[in-house]
């Protein structure tokens, strides 16, 4: 902590505002050096927050928070914002290394506007606190912070759209890093591009600063000319579609010149009616590895500062989104209707095994899931057999896609949903927890989760070869560890898979818990209780006609899943055993994700709070059997 000699003089932004010129630059590089040192230990999101060290300084130099309002989309870049609103402990300690979470949060912190984790949204977010701030009479200022790769989602065009028609003052500042986890692709990328690399500009910037130092006018006249090369773009970029929004444009600015930015901010604020700022930052920006490979260090696990290389297990398994890519790749040798479709995720879906394999047939739509959904439909719909891989938390702002374009429509699209379950330090935003619940009532959807990463080859192979619409889900990390060399082949539809044979209790578990499951099985026998195992495989359609037989075998029942208790596959088992008039002879017990949101931490952490830890399991079990409860 005592290399920090200016970041340790910060404890509010107020301490920000006091800063000369030369401690600003030095507080920039203080802070790289406190989030990498942090990142490297622990993993998280570590490209966007390095490019973002000057626009944070920047942003609470000039303005006032927690009265005036910053709102990050993603919160990708939330890392030196948290840093300089008196959280910079939990960037400089070990013991504080878990105080905050990579996302802005209201309950950690003032200066938190909102939970931001999923793209797109701090535009609509931001008009309506601005709409709010004058209906009520209010002074404040309203900064969105939108990345470009998140102005590839529909929400902030349609935000962008009405704040520009209602000409509030509001100031929009966009973060142009030409990434967003992925390489940005689609029309607007290209439209920043050339904003970004206008030829008329860049010459005539160029002449003029080479005739005034010719004609030795000195620095101070060139850098008046710098001040205003914002509306000298203006003038040479024709056709600014913010303009035609409604909003004024300033940029592209330098996101690394922090005086330049304090300047262009103070203008701003000054500005009447929406503002539009343009920055341009480099991802990663001061950390070399990061700056070469921005996809690599988006987010990622611990790593050796030195060289760059990730510290991992080299005895761990697969992982599940490898072997799901791998598959497919496999799968489409043999059928060429399938096809695989990313929302700006193609590494971290494993997609980019498909993209490297088949490029003619893969399709990354930027970062519109929405979008990705209905595309999906209208490929079906003409023959092709798509694959959507999409992280489950992100399918969640794709649902009425689902059910009125996919599942109505009767469509054979495969939803590929990684990280389901809890992903520990990603927090609330992020946990997949939610699925079997909202997909579970969509009629005509399939819903399958595999035991292991083997279980999960066979499950794309049903999926790609069943004429409907199917969502398999399967969790973040490696594997069990099981062999993955055995031919592939399809399973039943809606048909469980029993394990193990008892007669005291059966546990129905899906997906990551069946094999927590089985062991909780071992450990009850060795204190006498004898339980049976079934792997559920289908959550829809369930396998009635063995969970009725279980019934009449077994008085206890427990369900086990990774997703929300409310509505998923607990339920479906109940609903069943309800309708075939069971409940009267059949105890149930219900284990899964409480009614609550999940805080970030640890995998392990969690699941020992929720009681879905191995131990916790053992126990609640078997005070249900011998208690009722």
């Amino acid at each position: 902590m005592s290399d920090y000699e200016v970041l340790n003089k910060i404890n509010s932004p107020a301490d920000v505002k006091k800063l000369n010129a030369a401690e600003r630059k030095e507080l920039a590089a203080e802070m790289r050096a406190a989030i990498l040192n942090r990142v490297s230990k622990i993993g998280g999101h570590l490209g966007p927050n390095l490019g973002t060290v000057e626009l944070a300084i920047a942003l609470h130099t000039v303005f006032d928070s927690p009265k005036d309002k910053i709102i990050l989309d993603v919160s990708h870049q939330s890392y030196p914002h948290k840093l300089l609103t008196g959280r910079r402990q939990g960037f400089q300690s070990d013991e504080h290394f878990r105080d905050i979470s990579g996302y802005t949060n209201p309950q950690e912190s003032e200066h938190d506007v909102f939970i931001v984790g999923h793209t797109s949204t701090s535009v609509s977010l931001a008009a309506g606190l601005a709409k709010a701030r004058d209906m009520q009479g209010q002074k404040f200022n309203v900064v969105a912070v939108i990345g470009d790769g998140s102005m590839t989602g529909g929400m902030a065009y349609e935000a962008l759209n009405n704040a520009g028609d209602l000409q509030k003052k509001l100031i929009v500042v966009l973060n142009d890093n030409e990434m967003s986890i992925a390489k940005n692709v689609g029309a607007m990328s290209d439209y920043l591009y050339q904003l970004r690399t206008a030829k008329t500009y860049t010459r005539i910037k160029k002449d003029l600063e080479g005739w005034l130092k010719h004609k030795n006018y000195g620095e101070n006249i060139i850098n008046i000319v710098r001040r205003v090369k914002g509306s000298v773009k203006y003038l040479l970029v024709p056709g600014s579609v913010f303009e035609h929004l409604g909003f004024k444009y300033y940029g592209p600015v330098d996101g690394h010149n922090l005086e330049h930015l304090v300047e262009v901010f103070e203008t701003a604020k000054q500005t009447p009616g929406p503002v539009i700022i343009h920055v341009i930052t480099k991802k990663g920006k001061g950390y070399e590895p990061a700056e070469k490979s921005p996809n690599k260090f988006h987010g990622t696990g611990p790593f050796e500062i030195k060289t760059g290389k990730k510290i991992t297990n080299p005895d761990a398994p697969v992982s599940y989104t490898e072997v799901f890519g791998k598959t497919l790749v496999q799968l489409a040798k043999d059928d060429k209707k399938i096809v695989a479709i990313t929302a700006a995720m193609p590494d971290g879906t494993g997609l980019n095994y498909f993209a490297d394999a088949y490029p003619d047939r893969f399709f990354d739509v930027g970062i519109a899931e929405q979008h990705a959904v209905t595309s999906a439909a209208g490929m079906a719909a003409a023959g092709l057999h798509p694959v959507v891989a999409v992280y489950s938390t992100f399918l969640q702002r794709a649902y009425d896609s689902v059910l009125h374009d996919i599942a109505m429509q009767n469509l054979p699209v495969v939803l590929g949903l990684d990280r389901a379950g809890l992903v520990g330090d990603d927090g609330y935003t992020h946990h997949g927890v939610f699925d079997f619940s909202y997909l579970r009532l969509i009629p005509q959807i399939t819903i399958m989760a595999p035991k292991d990463e083997n279980e999960l080859r066979h499950m794309l192979a049903t999926a790609v070869k069943f004429n409907g619409p199917v969502a398999l889900r399967y969790p973040r990390g490696s594997g069990l560890g099981v062999d993955i060399s055995e031919p592939l082949h399809t399973l039943p539809i809606g048909k469980a898979e029993e394990l193990k044979q008892g007669s005291d209790v059966c546990i129905w578990a899906v997906g990551s818990m069946v094999d927590e499951a089985m062991k909780a099985a071992a450990a009850l026998e060795e204190d006498g209780v004898s339980a049976g195992v079934v792997n559920m495989r289908f959550v829809k359609p369930l396998d009635s006609e063995l969970l009725v037989k279980t019934a009449q075998h077994y008085k206890n029942i427990v369900t086990m899943e990774e997703g929300s208790l409310k509505g998923g596959a607990g339920s479906a088992v109940l609903e069943v055993l309800n309708e075939n008039g069971m409940l009267q002879s059949v105890k149930v017990l219900n284990l899964g994700i409480p009614d609550k949101y999940i805080p970030h931490g640890a995998k392990p952490l969690l699941m020992r709070d929720i009681g879905l830890d191995h131990e916790s399991v053992v126990k609640r079990i078997k005070e249900f059997i011998n208690n009722g409860d």
